[in-house]
């Protein structure tokens, strides 16, 4: 039984219907990057993780770093539940949503 990413999300319908396949690899993009640009977390798709913070960091620091891995979190989430189940073992133990996004594009 294949769980519906619309009860994660209504915008993440759109990937459900799309989901990634390899030939549609152009598609897929366009559509994922509307449903994170819609939950404000396409920033992952194009940013290295912050580095993690000094002992003396800021509390601001600190939660900027969470926040970022927080997001990436999420988008690599959207992305591993809109992709056949050979995608998603592929890609299951990649560390960042850029990365990830990068090897899709070497492979299609």
């Amino acid at each position: 039984m294949q769980l519906k990413m619309t009860n994660f999300n209504p915008l993440s319908k759109i990937l459900d219907d799309n989901r990634l396949a390899g030939s549609n690899y152009v598609d897929w993009k366009r559509n994922l990057i509307i449903v994170l640009t819609a939950e404000k977390l396409n920033h992952v798709l194009t940013t290295d993780p912050p580095a993690l913070p000094e002992a003396d960091a800021t509390d601001e620091h600190r939660e900027a770093v969470r926040k970022w891995h927080e997001a990436d979190d999420v988008a690599k989430c959207y992305i591993l539940a809109s992709m056949t189940n050979v995608l998603q073992k592929q890609h299951e133990v990649v560390p960042t949503t850029k990365d990830m996004m990068v090897n899709l594009k070497e492979m299609f």
